[in-house]
């Protein structure tokens, strides 16, 4: 079965729904026995100042000065604290069951447009950047698919020879190409399924060529038709065509994959069905 960090800690009340969702999407997998959960605890805040400026972290913990809610999250609180040390820390239980049993999940988001001094739009720190921090022997591909571009990824790229950033969107969002930040824009209104595709496959023959030892898919939703951020021509069945073909085209080249919910701003209700059908879609390649 499909195992999936998350912890009923992930939950923290926002004037958002980004992480309330983490709680519905992981009811209904639940519910459904579409995955087996992991409690991968709290995150050893040590790490994270490895990763980012520990100045910034020790603000974010203490919940003190503009630092605590530089990523959008106000007011701060010891809950909202929490869930993102236990997000963090399924990053690196996720990436841990991944090498061993080829995919994992982790019910999460909030990550790629965090950087070294700070985070940023609802991203505290950057958990794709951490796997690669936290393996540095390790080749780590970022493959993320959420309408925003990964500025944050992007950045770090430049810090972590081990890390690789490929972002497909609709919005740039500040995310720059560079030696190890690959960019495809497909516009949100011109643009089709076909030339998606085509940048999921040209991901995968770099991720060959590069030697990846881990994909980390970003499996974004705010692309979606409906939502106020999405694509007017990427609708539900084409999103799970996509997960789809990331997952067959993982399995396929024996490239462990971690794989994350990302962005999604419709409503709860119209929201958590298209992030269900991401595991639906796993489990069809990898537990048919």
């Amino acid at each position: 079965m499909l195992k999936a960090c998350y912890s009923p800690r992930y939950y923290a009340r926002t004037h958002t729904n980004s992480m309330e969702k983490l709680t519905a999407v992981a009811d209904v997998l639940c519910k459904h026995k579409m995955v087996e959960l992991i409690d991968p605890g709290l995150i050893d805040v040590e790490i994270l100042k490895k990763l980012h400026n520990p100045q910034y972290v020790e603000a974010f913990l203490a919940g003190e000065s503009a630092f605590a809610t530089i990523q959008g999250f106000k007011p701060w609180n010891e809950q909202l604290r929490d869930a993102i040390l236990s997000v963090q820390a399924g990053q690196l239980v996720g990436a841990d069951i991944a090498f061993k049993e080829g995919i994992a999940a982790n019910i999460a988001q909030g990550f790629h447009h965090a950087s070294y001094e700070s985070g940023a739009a609802y991203c505290t720190f950057n958990g794709l950047a951490l796997v690669a921090k936290q393996y540095p022997e390790k080749r780590i591909f970022v493959l993320d698919c959420d309408q925003h571009g990964g500025d944050g990824t992007a950045i770090f790229t430049n810090r972590l020879t081990n890390l690789v950033n490929f972002g497909i969107f609709g919005i740039r969002f500040g995310c720059k190409a560079g030696e190890r930040s690959l960019t495809r824009y497909i516009h949100p209104k011109q643009g089709n399924f076909d030339l998606y595709r085509e940048s999921i496959f040209e991901a995968f023959q770099y991720a060959s060529r590069w030697e990846a030892d881990m994909i980390i898919y970003q499996a974004g939703m705010d692309c979606h038709q409906h939502d106020k951020y999405g694509s007017k021509w990427l609708t539900t069945e084409l999103l799970f065509e996509r997960d789809r073909l990331v997952f067959d085209m993982a399995r396929k080249m024996k490239i462990p994959i971690l794989f994350v919910l990302a962005g999604g701003y419709q409503v709860l209700e119209d929201l958590v069905p298209l992030h269900v059908n991401t595991f639906k879609a796993a489990n069809e390649v990898y537990f048919p």
